[in-house]
């Protein structure tokens, strides 16, 4: 059961080098494309939404930002330190097509990207 549970975690939580050789953690992602859109759901509980930027490069959704530890963490000793903090980044490659309105809004601990479709 330990060794199932690690292996969740690494697998929703893993560590990447990013182009610019910075250490990230990238948020577990679903994504549904519809008719009229594609819908993107970024978990990243306890990110302030003033840290995260959104992006298309080309055929791909960028989604960066930094998750910091809490203010009640300061001078505390760490027993258990299981959800990532710092630098995160997301990279996905998008349905084909083109896409025009991007909007973004934090719901739940989750923030929610729609990608209007041309």
């Amino acid at each position: 059961m330990l060794a199932r549970t690690e292996r969740l975690h690494r697998q929703f939580f893993h560590l990447v080098v990013t182009p610019a050789r910075q250490t990230a953690w990238e948020p577990p992602v679903d994504m549904v494309a519809t008719s009229l859109a594609v819908c993107v759901i970024v978990a990243m509980p306890g990110v302030d939404p003033t840290t995260i930027g959104v992006e298309i490069k080309g055929d791909r959704l960028a989604v960066a930002g930094t998750r910091s530890f809490p203010d009640s963490f300061s001078g505390g000793a760490i027993h258990r330190l299981e959800l990532p903090y710092g630098r995160f980044e997301r990279t996905l490659a998008l349905p084909p097509g083109l896409y025009g309105d991007v909007k973004s809004a934090m719901i739940d601990g989750c923030l929610h990207v729609t990608l209007t479709k041309i």
